[in-house]
């Protein structure tokens, strides 16, 4: 499902009033979760999951052209654990 395609799904819902609403808070839904992030900043949605930044160390890799081993720098990248309410929904 692309993005657009949710918030047309948001749209239907009837709690949101309109598409370009529905947009709105998409839009800040994701601003907040990455600005949060980008902060450091765990993100818990109870039930659904927890959003959080892992630190990621140097590790050694091969460069598929040459062949040559080389260093790929470590750095911060995002995490998401799926809470016990989301994985019973997509279980069924």
């Amino acid at each position: 499902m692309t993005k657009a395609e949710f918030v047309d799904r948001l749209a239907r819902d009837g709690r949101i009033g309109s598409k370009k609403q529905a947009g709105e808070v998409v839009e800040a839904v994701l601003d907040g979760i990455a600005g949060a992030l980008a902060a450091g900043d765990p993100v818990n949605f109870t039930g659904f999951g927890k959003f959080s930044v892992a630190e990621r160390g140097p590790r050694q890799g091969v460069n598929p052209r040459t062949g040559e081993r080389i260093t790929i720098a470590g750095g911060r990248v995002p995490r998401f654990s799926a809470g016990a309410g989301l994985k019973s929904k997509v279980k069924g």
